[in-house]
């Protein structure tokens, strides 16, 4: 399986500190084993699962994308996207795909 940390996602864990990067790492495991336990958004981050967690009475939210091997269901891709709390997260995540071309914009369709 190909595991894949875009730019704000390892911004986010580089400045955590180690309590938190390992709960986050806790996190990622638990979503690479079973991506379908994140919820898959809808709208403009159809393609996007977040999977929620809690550390120190703060929840966090992890987007995610992933692909499975088409005969087999096998997980062959997953990709971290971002990592933070909830305020301006879908905001900040939204902006982040325009920039990096997954995310049409409205009236490009």
């Amino acid at each position: 399986m190909q595991v894949l940390y875009k730019r704000p996602f390892l911004q986010f864990v580089k400045k955590a500190k180690s309590p938190l990067q390992l709960a986050i790492e806790d996190a990622v495991v638990e979503a690479s084993k079973s991506p379908e336990l994140g919820e898959q958004k809808k709208g403009d981050l159809r393609d996007i699962f977040v999977y929620k967690f809690r550390f120190n009475k703060q929840e966090y939210l992890i987007a995610y994308r992933y692909g499975l091997s088409d005969k087999l269901l096998e997980l062959i891709w997953i990709d971290f996207y971002k990592i933070g709390t909830h305020e301006n997260f879908y905001a900040e995540l939204k902006r982040f795909l325009r920039e990096e071309g997954n995310l049409a914009r409205k009236g490009e369709r």
